[in-house]
């Protein structure tokens, strides 16, 4: 098995090209497998050099080191070998896929934790044929997140500020656009939107949580949709739907369980995937049940209770 770590050396706020290479030969001094680092150039320069070293055909593990945009990247290159292995080794700041995995996340911090661990199926998320790992969404929240950067980018903003001013700035444009989504033929929701999202994982955005019980296992997405509200509703809503307590506002938040929905708008839509930017009219969104061959640290307590409540 060869081991390639891809190091986005503009995660987090500082380049870890160095730090990876340090635990990289640290893990590996005492092992005989081939190991690699390689930092990306350029936008989807990790799948690109995923897919090219998957060619040669021997069973590659792949590190995503970086933040969630860098491990969708990666996950668009292991999806389409089917000798890729793939794990976070996170170096980014929000790392919000690995916090599904509750109190045993800090794992995989861990790199000796990654290279003697255990690999599962988990499921994908295919938003117009994007591989989506995590969460993607559609609506307000979308806007707001899309935008953050350049608003972060202005004088005397950066960094927390750019979100709020983001907010604001979405706020004053509105916070409704009418949608059709439907389900399985069915028309499940024709009206204003404020916001819709599809959870494989459990956490977006730097912290929201908007369905806590999601798994990236179960073969189904977790649907969210919240139909057009005022923007007042919405500042006293959207803090109990970043807790995951939409089941208590029935009235306002609808809950779907499926495994495909699509979303069709007669205008331009913009769509989180992973914290990437897509825009469509029509959108489609799918599961593929085990697309990824996923590496966690060995008996993670998430897998472990899942078994023994099947037991039961």
């Amino acid at each position: 098995m060869k081991h390639l770590f891809i190091v986005n050396p503009v995660a987090g706020s500082t380049d870890k090209t160095s730090f990876v290479h340090e635990k990289a030969a640290e893990c590996f001094a005492v092992r005989e497998d081939k190991y690699e680092v390689y930092t990306t150039k350029a936008p989807m320069d990790a799948r690109d050099e995923i897919v090219r070293q998957a060619r040669l055909g021997e069973t590659l593990r792949v590190y995503a080191c970086g933040g969630d945009g860098t491990l969708n990247e990666c996950v668009c290159g292991a999806v389409e070998a089917e000798n890729v292995q793939l794990t976070v080794f996170p170096t980014g700041t929000g790392n919000d896929f690995i916090k599904t995995f509750g109190p045993d996340s800090h794992r995989f911090f861990e790199l000796r934790e990654l290279v003697d661990g255990d690999v599962r199926p988990i499921d994908l998320i295919r938003c117009n044929g994007r591989p989506c790992l995590n969460i993607c969404s559609v609506g307000i929240d979308a806007r707001i997140g899309t935008q953050v950067h350049k608003y972060s980018s202005l004088p005397l903003i950066g960094g927390a500020t750019g979100y709020v001013v983001s907010t604001l700035v979405n706020l004053i444009k509105g916070i409704k656009q009418h949608v059709r989504i439907s389900s399985c033929g069915g028309t499940v929701y024709d009206g204003d939107l404020t916001l819709a999202c599809a959870c494989n994982g459990r956490y977006y955005g730097g912290g929201f949580n908007p369905v806590p019980e999601a798994r990236p296992d179960d073969g189904l997405i977790d649907f969210l949709i919240i139909p057009g509200v005022s923007r007042a509703k919405f500042i006293c809503l959207v803090g109990q739907y970043a807790k995951g307590k939409y089941a208590s506002y029935p009235q306002l938040i609808r809950h779907v369980k499926a495994q495909r929905m699509e979303i069709e708008s007669e205008r331009e839509i913009v769509i989180n995937v992973d914290g990437e930017a897509m825009y469509a009219k029509r959108i489609d969104i799918g599961i593929q049940p085990g697309a990824v061959a996923f590496t966690f640290p060995s008996q993670m307590a998430f897998f472990v209770s899942q078994i023994e409540e099947n037991k039961v």
